[in-house]
């Protein structure tokens, strides 16, 4: 088979018959006499149709209805596999996909994708509620089981019904299931905030600073580079390149005010392409202040043996949400605390903002689209409200 640019089969002669040709995975089809515009025509629609279909040809109607739910589940993952990823790598969306599709391989793996209609859907749903997910995430689980049988009909794998008929099952509503429900998460109180800052490495304190201040996403901070810092003026300003949005084409815009800026000067002597925390200097650090601290000098063969030693795992060179995560959870098991995570420093931040400059403002500093959004986030000063009612009330 001949290809033309970039890989596309070639429109070419058939010779014995006259007509044009073009062959797509290993199937020929004519298109009418060679040459003529309704050969050419008909040669676009054939091949863009192939291209939209990931370069495959269209399953003929009675073999897309008796597609199996496991051979869906097997193209669908493939195609998520190169749509759910960043930088070559994929993204967490697409684990938590296959792990959440489990569930349906293994209740209805075997039977006709076509058939699975929305009691099966719900009783995936059933079995999601029995193993402990939150109500909140099984709305979200449900809503990527949907999403395969969207996809499924876009690519005319199913008939437009398989997906409708899914769409009349409604997310679970609060006090109306028996799914677990998760408690709202508030604002650190300061003191526990200060007790943990004392049990953590300088990079995990610095960046806990700047989230308390900035308000930015735990992703947003762990990832921050010099190079996507703009300190040509005041504040200065932190766009960085992979956010949470971004797929959507939304801009990010972190303001890094003087506060931020004296935490993070310490940290600006390195690659502006390097991450500014980087959890194997935390290490190297650590380790050359233990051996001062040491009280005998090392012997000689146990230098040897600290020069060879190589780690099974070596140190990152960039936190992850993850590990920013544990750092602070250890932290406050040592400090005798109830345990927080970074995430609930976002809406200590929006709490603040809100307070002192209206929840339009917190609003556009924590990046959200809606204030609707930025209700969950920024807690009501119930404060001021109590101590306004004790002098009017």
């Amino acid at each position: 088979m001949s290809s033309g640019r970039k890989g596309i089969p070639t429109y070419r002669l058939h010779r014995p018959s006259g007509r044009a040709v073009v062959t797509l995975s290993g199937r020929d089809f004519y298109l009418g006499p060679y040459r003529t515009q309704v050969s050419r025509d008909e040669y676009d629609r054939v091949v863009a149709e192939w291209l939209a279909n990931g370069r495959r040809l269209r399953a003929p109607e009675d073999e897309r209805a008796r597609l199996t739910v496991a051979e869906l589940l097997a193209e669908y993952v493939l195609h998520c596999e190169t749509y759910y990823q960043r930088d070559g790598k994929p993204t967490a969306e697409f684990f938590n996909i296959r792990t959440t599709l489990r569930v349906i391989r293994r209740l209805y793996g075997r039977a006709y994708a076509d058939e699975f209609g929305p009691l099966a859907l719900k009783a995936c749903r059933e079995e999601l509620v029995g193993i402990g997910q939150a109500r909140g995430t099984i709305n979200q689980n449900v809503s990527r089981m949907k999403r395969m049988f969207r996809w499924a009909t876009e690519n005319e794998l199913l008939p437009a019904t398989a997906f409708t008929q899914l769409q009349a099952v409604a997310g679970l509503r609060r006090g109306r299931t028996l799914a677990r429900e998760t408690t709202p998460v508030r604002p650190v109180e300061d003191e526990h905030i200060e007790a943990v800052l004392a049990f953590v490495s300088s990079a995990v304190a610095a960046m806990i600073r700047v989230q308390l201040v900035t308000g930015a996403r735990p992703g947003e901070i762990v990832r921050m580079r010099l190079c996507e810092i703009d300190r040509s003026e005041h504040p200065w300003v932190y766009v960085p390149a992979h956010h949470k949005t971004a797929h959507l084409g939304h801009e990010r815009r972190i303001f890094l005010g003087r506060h931020a800026q004296d935490v993070l000067r310490p940290f600006l002597d390195r690659d502006p392409e390097a991450a500014l925390f980087s959890p194997q200097e935390t290490e190297e650090a650590r380790n050359a202040q233990r051996r001062l601290g040491r009280k005998s000098p090392m012997t000689p063969s146990q230098a040897r043996r600290a020069r060879n030693a190589k780690r099974k795992r070596p140190w990152r060179k960039v936190y992850t949400v993850n590990s920013y995560r544990r750092a602070v959870t250890r932290a406050c098991k040592k400090a005798g605390i109830p345990t927080w995570t970074p995430h609930q420093l976002r809406h200590n931040a929006a709490t603040r903002i809100r307070r002192d400059h209206g929840i339009e403002a917190a609003r556009v500093i924590q990046g959200h689209r809606s204030t609707d959004v930025t209700e969950i986030y920024a807690e009501k000063d119930w404060k001021q409200a109590r101590e306004i009612m004790a002098r009017v009330g």
